[in-house]
């Protein structure tokens, strides 16, 4: 298991395993949602935002597409360094060093089962914060939003982070208008090159996507203009 200590605080030190049971949580009466999407993943919540007490995301890795019918959450046994929790959790750890808005990683573990293994991760729930795709199906954003968006994306590509997922779903927008980005699996980090332009048109169609069922006015190419700008003005300068 990889965990930051100062994070697990005052939990029994015979907890390092059950921290990743949900049943666990819920008898402690501190599992308080279910976040939706294809992996398993809940809030574990004790105290409140202003206590600054646990807030926490607990995700079990699943696989998606034709292969989950198979084997819906076991993974190929390639060395503790390929475990993908581990993996996530490392780069999580070198994001949040360099100040990049990103969730801090608690701990993860994995179980091996002869060739298979199977993993979770906690990190930092962002609280008072929601996805882009659900703060757009509420109404829409205003310009400083869409340009913040496209900062915070700006900032993690100029530290050569290849987000492997990034959508809609994946970036979050707070109350106070920061926003952050989540679900690192499969990440690295890489020298600059074509993926970044890979990683925008995937959040680009994904915009396109979820609002194919939304009003009008919520999303069109004068939003993802004011992304761009946002992504223009934080790349030249962190270049300069």
């Amino acid at each position: 298991m990889l965990s930051d200590p100062a994070c697990l605080g005052n939990l029994p030190p015979d907890a390092a395993e059950s921290i990743f049971d949900p049943q666990f949580w819920r008898a402690r009466g501190e599992l308080i949602a279910a976040a939706a999407g294809r992996g398993s993943a809940w809030f574990i919540a004790s105290g409140d935002h202003e206590s600054g007490e646990r807030q926490w995301v607990l995700r079990h890795y699943r696989r998606g597409g034709f292969i989950a019918r198979l084997s819906p959450d076991r993974y190929v046994w390639a060395g503790e360094d390929r475990v993908r929790a581990f993996a996530e959790w490392r780069l999580l750890d070198i994001m949040r060093q360099q100040g990049l808005p990103v969730p801090k990683p608690v701990a993860a573990r994995y179980r091996r089962e002869g060739p298979w293994y199977r993993c979770d991760l906690i990190t930092e729930r962002i609280v008072d914060a929601e996805p882009l795709s659900s703060a757009l199906a509420r109404g829409a954003l205003a310009e400083s939003a869409w340009r913040a968006a496209g900062a915070a994306v700006a900032r993690l590509h100029h530290a050569g982070v290849d987000h492997a997922d990034l959508n809609a779903h994946n970036v979050l927008l707070d109350a106070d208008g920061g926003v952050s980005v989540i679900d690192f699996d499969r990440g690295r980090l890489r020298a600059p090159g074509i993926w970044v332009t890979r990683n925008l048109a995937r959040l680009r169609r994904s915009l396109a996507k979820i609002s194919r069922g939304l009003p009008p006015g919520r999303y069109s190419g004068q939003e993802w203009e004011w992304f761009m700008v946002g992504y223009g003005t934080a790349a030249g300068r962190a270049a300069a």
